[in-house]
């Protein structure tokens, strides 16, 4: 079974951490950006979420949402994936991700999604 309270690590380097996981299967926790950002002075990152219910299924999907922290730059991640159970025991995530950058006009919409 999936859980996803924990520290957590991506192949990048980033890291998630998983403290509060409630009954209502919402979670909070911590992000840091691995070193593929580039940008060494970022700090932890609060994160927001909700996983599947882990009681009726056993590879949970999940999603939450890191802001950036810094009202200038708007930005927000957000990541959806599942936890798997692999052959030897071990929880894996697969993780997709979308960063979303606030613009001042319609016609710079097309450079604000990664």
């Amino acid at each position: 079974q999936c859980l996803l309270s924990g520290s957590w690590r991506s192949d990048t380097g980033c890291q998630m951490v998983v403290s509060t996981l409630g009954e209502d299967s919402r979670f909070s926790g911590s992000y840091l950006p691995g070193p593929a950002t580039g940008d060494s002075e970022i700090l932890t990152l609060p994160l927001e979420g909700s996983q599947q219910d882990a009681g009726l299924v056993s590879q949970p999907t999940f999603s939450f949402t890191v802001h950036w922290g810094l009202q200038e730059t708007a930005q927000r991640t957000v990541f959806l994936g599942q936890c798997y159970v692999g052959t030897k025991g071990e929880e894996i995530l697969h993780v997709l991700w979308l960063q979303r950058e606030a613009t001042n006009t319609p016609a710079e919409d097309w450079k604000a999604t990664r």
